[in-house]
């Protein structure tokens, strides 16, 4: 088996890989069957010659393959035919900026396996830059902060050598008794949680969150059931919302009362209702000064969200009253940080975490016979056709 580490080529260009250096090298170590090269790369976190020096061949042709290995969609152009790919193709959704790039994955004969289609028997997700979001998520809230009350300056992440940097810098800054929430309890929410543990900030229960002050920084993370309720008034399950989403309404406005920064890291699924409404943003007694969209839903359930921003300009305000954007220092604005690709952000740190979670995975998938379907879930094209599993997708890749 040859496994190949592709040059990342979309713009924005993306400096994570799947595979850091030292996880090459422990691949090899466990698989003695294992061949792996690498594409020489001039953007890369890590360097050709890190990986060089552990051993790793690295060429400007990795055509001769069986399995390559990217982030970010390859561009059609690039797409070598015949072989087996690992992506986020962004595609499983329907998106239509990339219909074409699953359709000339079905004609050149390629088997597309999506990072976000490799999941358990239960369905849940493996692997993921979620946790990195989470993190980078909070620091850019925090700096977000600072920034519209010109209370402390933090560098940008992204100029930062990864997570141990953010959080020496939180550190540093002179934190107001602020309170914190967090919607979502998964990767996204745990990598949050990380960094809030990290600067020692003060992690409360819901009760006392919600009606007593604090001398100090606070916080509470908040599980699906703790934000949402159902209208005929019943406390069932979580298995419940997520069989009858239309069910339920948001019961977040009594967190938008005594929050400063609320971090989104939730997942949200179809039919789910809206979590920060218009009406909620627009009460007189909203304290939200900063929402740091983590998940970057756009038009999705977050009000403010109104668009996706950049790591070069990361935050914009909003106002709500006229439900539009403003300068951040509109004395009526709540400030919005919405980047999609936080992770990028911080890509040593990221790119070694997704190797590892790659590494437990999925690698052993391909010297076990696949005996936990692994590989065979997340298979969406073969023979240049959809797999069952994926056969929704066909009206979409028809353009009907």
């Amino acid at each position: 088996m040859k496994f190949g580490i592709i040059k990342e080529r979309k713009n924005p260009p993306d400096r994570r890989v799947v595979f850091s250096p030292n996880e090459l090298v422990k691949l090899k170590q466990l698989y003695n069957d294992a061949v792996v090269e690498v594409e020489s790369s001039d953007i890369r976190i890590f360097s050709d010659t890190q990986y060089q020096s552990m051993g790793i061949t690295v060429t400007e042709d990795v055509s001769d393959c069986d399995v390559l290995f990217g982030v970010k969609e390859v561009p059609i152009e690039n797409l070598i035919p015949n072989k087996a790919y690992f992506f986020f193709s962004h595609t499983i959704k329907e998106q239509p900026y990339n219909r074409k790039l699953l359709q000339a994955i079905l004609e050149k004969n390629i088997e597309l396996y999506d990072h976000e289609t490799i999941v358990d028997a239960e369905n849940r997700r493996l692997i993921g830059f979620g946790k990195y979001a989470g993190m980078v998520g909070v620091y850019n809230g925090i700096r977000a902060f600072g920034i519209k009350f010109e209370l402390f300056k933090l560098p940008k992440a992204e100029t930062l050598a990864g997570k141990d940097a953010m959080i020496m810098h939180l550190k540093r800054i002179t934190m107001p008794a602020l309170k914190f929430v967090i919607t979502g309890t998964g990767k996204v929410g745990s990598g949050a949680k990380e960094i809030l543990d990290a600067i020692k900030i003060k992690e409360i229960t819901v009760d006392n969150y919600l009606t007593k002050k604090y001398a100090q920084a606070v916080y509470v993370q908040l599980d699906v059931l703790e934000y949402n309720k159902r209208t005929d008034g019943q406390i069932l399950d979580f298995k419940d919302f997520v069989s009858h989403p239309e069910e339920y309404v948001s019961d977040f406005e009594k967190f938008t009362k005594v929050t400063d920064i609320y971090f989104a890291g939730h997942f949200h699924a179809n039919g789910a209702p809206m979590i920060l409404t218009k009406e909620m943003l627009n009460a007189g007694d909203c304290r939200l000064k900063v929402v740091a969209d983590i998940s970057c839903d756009v038009k999705g359930p977050i009000a403010c969200t109104l668009r996706a921003s950049t790591i070069a300009e990361p935050i914009y305000g909003y106002f709500p009253l006229e439900d539009r954007e403003v300068d951040v220092f509109h004395p009526a604005a709540v400030v919005v940080m919405a980047v999609d690709n936080l992770p990028c952000e911080i890509p040593k740190d990221a790119s070694e975490g997704f190797g590892e979670q790659f590494m437990e995975h999925v690698i052993p998938a391909f010297f076990n016979d696949d005996k936990d379907g692994i590989l065979q879930r997340a298979k969406m094209t073969q023979n240049g056709k959809l797999t069952e599993r994926f056969s929704y997708l066909q009206d979409y890749v028809d353009g009907k």
